[in-house]
């Protein structure tokens, strides 16, 4: 557990993860020159060191191990000196080659305890929990984007009825053509998906008519067979003006029957939680990512499912989740994961150490190895129940993960078509994404973002860093505002309009 005293000595300038590391990172920035000491021995810096960056705290020769977190990150490019930054400049980037310790057995996830915690959701008739009551209009394609925008615009500002969040739309650029293989099934099944969710009431699905993604495919659904959901065209319902006057008195029809859903006690069994991160520095495997691991824990221990998701954010660190499978066939799921998007981005020239934005290097983080080691720590210690493709349906409480691309947008999409009621974000450099129905916590892993975006953020895990709080005191935070979230309390996000829903397109544009 991380503990540093909220005054900046030579004692605790350097935050040093594992007894084995040879690097150690700079709580705040540190200039050329000062004194700081690490594991009882006191040396000065060679180089100014930003906040969170590296510095070497013992000689690291060319071509040895450089360790974080007690696990490789990289080998040094040429002999790095005690006091020197350790970055791009000098820390080589390798494939890991990782052994797997794969689980003997069935480990089976302990049952929920009969006094878990309780929140005040929307109970659904196929068991699920909302933690908002909405109602969704979706566009099948690119081309019935804007009327589903003008839809939902005409309720914007007007009186809603009793327990009703809105009329939330979901516009994208995909289903017109070229929706085959692989990708017209992760369109499908993230269509059916926000239509059919506990956050959702009743559902409008629009078409222009002639998209190869034709609403008559959703016919089976079972929110078309109870009434839930309907479907309109364009082309048979006279036009962009007329569909929208159409879909509108449909809609204020629909609100009225939610209107009568009130929310009650529910256990936090009914809670699934996404997991995710996005704008990551490399405080977010000191602060707010551990202590959403600690989040994770309580939530599962209760019952409850979280979802880790970010397939090309858990490589290299994939054998630590590995070790933590219910059984082999879980494990072999997540590398199957793995492989295949390893293949996916070979297929564009591309590596997965790709994935480190110029804002992540910034932030500290110098590849993907020493990011994923950082992000898998979201999912806590629990055991890892199940491994499921993106936009499948979340049906195993516990630590679940999910295969999705680590850019933002499309991660929490996926996370939503799959279930998840509710999701809790990391960021350090900052950013105000959302999603239509889903709330989205915000939780910042240093206090300079949080400060800089105060009305984009929810919680400040960077407290761990001034010493204020440990991990476990700030997961206690995040979980407690978890269940007031899924009670209703709005989140920055939702305040301010966030709503972003982008359909991973995987193949293809035809």
């Amino acid at each position: 557990m991380i503990e540093i005293s909220p005054a900046l000595t030579k004692d605790n300038s350097l935050i040093h993860l594992h007894p084995s590391d040879n690097v150690a990172v700079a709580r705040l920035a540190l200039e050329a020159g000062r004194t700081v000491r690490v594991q009882g021995r006191e040396f000065a810096l060679r180089d100014a060191i930003p906040a969170g960056h590296k510095a070497a705290v013992d000689a690291i020769e060319a071509g040895r191990a450089v360790l974080r977190y007690g696990q490789s990150i990289g080998r040094a490019s040429r002999r790095i000196e005690a006091g020197e930054h350790v970055h791009t400049h000098n820390l080589k980037y390798e494939e890991p080659d990782l052994k797997y310790e794969f689980p003997q057995g069935e480990t089976a996830a302990p049952p929920a305890p009969r006094d878990a915690p309780v929140f005040l959701g929307f109970p659904r008739a196929d068991g699920r929990v909302g933690t908002r009551n909405y109602i969704a209009v979706v566009a099948a394609s690119n081309c019935a984007a804007h009327v589903c925008q003008l839809i939902a615009r005409r309720f914007e500002g007007q009186p809603l009825p009793p327990n009703v969040d809105g009329a939330a739309a979901f516009p994208h650029e995909h289903g017109c053509a070229g929706v085959t293989g692989r990708d017209g099934e992760l369109l499908h099944r993230t269509i059916a998906g926000v239509l059919d969710h506990p956050n959702v009431f009743a559902a409008l699905l629009i078409g222009v008519g002639c998209e190869t993604n034709q609403v008559s495919g959703y016919a089976s659904a079972e929110g078309f067979r109870s009434g839930r959901l309907t479907a309109m065209t364009m082309q048979s319902g006279g036009g962009t003006s007329a569909t929208v006057d159409e879909a509108c008195r449909r809609v204020a029809r629909l609100m009225e029957e939610a209107s009568a859903c009130r929310r009650v006690e529910s256990p936090a069994s009914k809670i699934v939680l996404g997991l995710n991160c996005g704008g990551s520095d490399s405080f977010s495997g000191i602060t707010a990512n551990p202590a959403l691991g600690v989040c994770s824990d309580l939530l599962t221990a209760a019952g409850g499912a979280a979802v880790l998701a970010e397939t090309p954010e858990i490589f290299g660190a994939e054998h630590l989740l590995v070790k933590r499978a219910a059984n082999r066939a879980v494990a072999e799921r997540l590398l199957g994961f793995i492989a295949g998007y390893k293949h996916y981005v070979g297929l564009f020239g591309g590596t997965l150490d790709d994935n480190p934005a110029a804002g992540n290097k910034e932030g500290g983080l110098t590849n993907i190895v020493e990011k994923s080691l950082g992000a898998v720590s979201k999912g806590g210690d629990a055991v890892l129940a199940d491994a499921i493709d993106y936009a499948e349906r979340i049906r195993t409480p516990g630590l679940v993960f999910m295969n999705t691309p680590g850019y933002d947008p499309v991660s929490l999409t996926g996370l939503a078509a799959g279930g998840v009621n509710l999701i809790a974000f990391t960021t350090g450099r900052g950013t105000g994404i959302g999603f239509p129905t889903i709330p989205v916590i915000k939780i910042a892993t240093n206090s300079a973002t949080y400060r800089g975006m105060r009305e984009n953020m929810d919680l400040n895990a960077g407290a761990i860093a001034d010493g204020l709080r440990t991990p476990a005191e700030a997961g206690r935070e995040i979980f407690e505002m978890v269940l007031r979230v899924a009670s209703g309390e709005r989140t920055a996000s939702e305040r301010l309009g966030h709503a972003e829903f982008v359909p991973w397109r995987a193949g293809p544009v035809m």
